[in-house]
């Protein structure tokens, strides 16, 4: 057993941890415990030590032994085929998630893994999903090895429920493959038309119709296949009778490419095939720039991401691995420490500590008996228990949470984007100019009605609107992406903009669910004292017990008789003939607890109370500047699963106008979401759990707090790391701010417009002028809202 008491300091050369009173010596460097001293043996033994040099203490801490047999449902045939990713006669390609995975250090190791294991032929990170890319040679080591390589390293595959059910999705490379065959062409295309433009030779005529007839072979490919980008999503804006921004795009390709070929086969001109494949170049870039912004993340979880795949089961006596959908009615399962509760059952051995956090928001472990009840997705924090199913995975209290129909209404949040009414507007606007350009004309000189008709729709299509309003989103997805605050589309940010009332959850959300903040009331402890306590307090694995041990931070230890723990109430024992006793108000002073004793530890010394531990969550850094900052422009309010004894607290810190409830259900949060927006209010949501699931999706925003260490996110609009939690308004402010510069962008190619329109209603409008007009809208639309945007994020000092 571990010193659990802390003395001088002396770090860990693996992984930096404190090593306590008696570091573990070898190779002249201290480490904390047996497991990171292995890791450097391994790494020093295959001459692979230059990990250390990259960053100093780049480990995992391996205090937390891996059990044996961990990764045994690896040999299952069904599982390893559903992680596989490609498979031939000798090798296997396999994708690991490695949440442990944080610095530049642990990207070199895992590139490296074939130097710890020959039958590894290859490594490949993607640092920002964590994600490694392994292929190995199946006939020499297997899945489960790898697994297990990666493990005693350090970097435990986090292996769940989703990856066994989920169906592998297509690579989807048509828009990059769409982009090339646009960036081709619109480059041959220019580079044709400028002889033409900057007055080719007269004689030359044949060199002209060469030119334009290999313009039009390369307007091909664009029209018939790059442009199907817009052309699918116009037909489906049509379909459901909505006319979306790329029915108008639609319509200027196809008018663009229309006249350009009337021009070039009745030789009047080279039409604006140059420009036709710019349009739809550019504008593939500003979508493409947006979905590689997000592409990283999935936003789209349920509680199979948080189950895990597999869990022992017993079976005559002996422990076997089974997957979850195998698990039966009546299988006893064996639950190891930190492993996660898979279906509801019965307590039938051993003594649990459950976290139910995750699933209630309530932050206390609870402690359960035999015979009692243990639902699904509670986190067994004590040692092994067995459990006997009463329900299968399917049918568990866990499963109906997720499933239920009101978490699971397809709402659509998002309303149409201003963008695209602004559009519409735009584009009747210029069908109206088009019109009265042709009537004039078909009153005065028929000859140019059909050239200032066509060169109207060409020069004034609402193109430079899309682009501003693509590469605006784009851009300002990649600042917040880069602020580790991931959306989900770009219609996500007008959503934030129209918010005006922010709804937190407080276990997970606000607290890191630490107990850092402990207070002592009471008869002042000596040192001799402290000792006592904390012998005594480190018998016990209950959470409070082990925060009370650090809290003390006493060094060395005494002889205990007469222990005695009862399960939730608290522990008692004879120390240096002492009688101590400490644990829940009922048990030391024999009073009822009121609210605020849930989350006190009484202290008596023989039979005499002299004091009390009072726990506190420990709060989100920047929390103060936080709600400083959101008071002033919003309404705020608070629901927790947690008991009430920080209300005081809670009110301070939001203001006393801030709504405060506790002891809030999954459905009570729900419901209070729905209240609010039927009292017409645009509702942001920010939570971590299970129980926030319902909320998230109901909420017109929904902002999902991660923490490095949890794979595991609610289904959301957002996904927010939570070390960042701080510059919410910073994020909300950037979201506001993309509305005022697309506008700015759209008046800008408005001046262009109206001045390619001048010319165009009289008919006079040159392919030179079009074919100089053009570029430059665009690439002035894509300098000003790459540079506005960011401008505004390094205003509001975000990276």
């Amino acid at each position: 057993m571990n010193n659990p008491f802390t003395g001088t300091t002396t770090a860990c050369y693996h992984c930096g941890e404190d090593c306590g009173t008696e570091p573990i010596q070898a190779y002249n460097k201290n480490f904390c415990c047996e497991g990171c001293k292995s890791v450097y043996e391994i790494l020093n033994k295959t001459g692979m030590c230059d990990y250390y040099a990259i960053n100093n203490n780049p480990g995992n801490s391996q205090k937390i032994k891996v059990r044996h047999n961990q990764f045994a449902f690896l040999d299952d045939e069904s599982v390893q085929k559903a992680l596989t990713v490609f498979k031939d006669s000798t090798q296997t390609h396999v994708t690991f998630y490695l949440p442990h995975m944080h610095c530049s250090s642990c990207l070199w190791l895992i590139e490296n893994l074939h130097r710890l294991n020959e039958n590894i032929i290859s490594s490949k990170v993607n640092f920002t999903r964590k994600e490694a890319d392994i292929v190995f040679n199946h006939s020499q080591t297997s899945m489960r090895k790898v697994a297990e390589l990666l493990t005693s390293i350090g970097y435990e595959p986090y292996i769940s429920l989703q990856n066994l059910q989920q169906q592998k999705p297509r690579i989807n490379r048509s828009k990059i493959y769409k982009l090339g065959v646009a960036g081709f062409c619109f480059a041959n295309i220019m580079l044709l038309s400028f002889p033409e433009y900057l007055g080719i030779d007269d004689k030359e005529k044949n060199l002209i119709n060469l030119f334009r007839y290999m313009s039009v072979l390369l307007s091909l490919p664009v029209v018939l296949y790059a442009a199907t980008e817009f052309y699918n999503s116009a037909f489906k804006s049509l379909r459901h009778k909505y006319l979306n921004i790329d029915i108008p795009i639609v319509f200027a390709i196809w008018v663009t490419f229309i006249r350009s070929m009337v021009e070039i086969f009745t030789n009047t001109g080279s039409g604006y095939l140059d420009s036709m494949c710019g349009i739809v170049f550019f504008m593939l870039a500003g979508r493409i720039l947006q979905d590689k912004t997000y592409e990283q993340l999935n936003f789209d979880r349920d509680y199979t991401a948080y189950f895990p795949i597999a869990v022992s089961r017993i079976n005559n006596n002996k422990e076997e691995i089974v997957t979850l959908p195998n698990i039966q009615l009546d299988d006893t399962l064996l639950i190891h420490h930190q492993e996660l509760i898979p279906a509801d059952g019965i307590l039938t051995k051993g003594k649990a500590l459950i976290d139910y956090s995750f699933v209630t928001g309530e932050s206390l472990p609870i402690e359960k008996q035999m015979g009692e009840m243990i639902y699904a997705g509670g986190k067994q924090l004590n040692s092994n228990i067995e459990l006997l199913v009463i329900k299968e995975v399917a049918q568990s209290y866990l499963t109906k949470l997720w499933n239920r129909s009101t978490f699971k209404v397809a709402e659509q949040k998002a309303k149409h984007s201003f963008v695209d009414a602004l559009s519409r507007y735009f584009t009747w606007i210029v069908f109206a100019i088009a019109a009265i350009a042709g009537l004039y004309w078909y009153i005065h000189d028929v000859s140019k009605l059909w050239q200032a008709v066509t060169a109207v729709l060409i020069v004034a299509c609402p193109c430079a609107l899309l682009l501003s309003n693509t590469f605006t989103n784009g851009t300002i997805l990649r600042r917040l992406g880069k602020n580790n605050f991931y959306l989900r589309n770009a219609t996500t940010i007008e959503a934030i903009a129209k918010v005006d009332y922010i709804v937190f959850d407080k276990t997970g959300t606000l607290t890191t669910g630490r107990y850092e903040n402990i207070t002592y009331n009471g008869i002042p402890l000596t040192e001799s004292l402290k000792i006592k306590i904390a012998t005594l307090t480190a018998q016990s694995t209950h959470p409070l017990s082990k925060a009370i041990v650090q809290w003390l931070k006493a060094s060395g230890s005494t002889k205990i008789t007469g222990y005695r723990e009862v399960p939730g109430m608290g522990i008692e024992g004879m120390v240096e003939e002492e009688w101590i006793a400490i644990g829940a108000k009922q048990f030391i002073t024999k009073e009822e607890a009121g609210a605020d004793d849930a989350s006190t530890v009484y202290l008596a010394v023989e039979g005499t109370t002299i004091g009390k531990f009072i726990f506190k969550n420990s709060y989100r850094p920047g929390l103060h500047g936080l709600s400083k900052q959101l008071q002033k422009k919003y309404a705020l309010a608070v629901l927790s699963g947690d008991n009430s004894g920080e209300k005081s607290f809670l009110q301070t810190l939001l203001g006393f106008k801030a709504v405060t409830l506790f002891h809030q259900k999954p459905n009570d949060k729900l419901q209070f979401i729905e209240q609010l927006q039927s009292q017409g209010h645009t509702v942001m949501m920010v939570g971590d759990g299970l129980n926030d699931a319902g909320s998230l999706q109901q909420a017109n925003v929904g902002i999902a707090i991660s923490e490095n260490s949890n794979n595991f996110t609610p289904a959301s609009d957002v996904i927010l790391d939570a070390a960042q939690l701080h510059h919410l308004p910073a994020f909300i402010q950037l979201a506001k701010a993309n509305r005022w510069i697309i506008m700015t962008a759209f008046a800008v190619s408005i001046i262009y417009n109206i001045i390619g329109i001048y010319f165009a209603v009289q008919g006079t409008l040159s392919p030179m002028i079009a074919a100089i007009l053009m570029p430059a809208s665009t690439i002035s639309i894509v300098c000003i809202t790459y540079g506005l945007s960011n401008l505004y994020a390094k205003k509001l000092k975000l990276k």
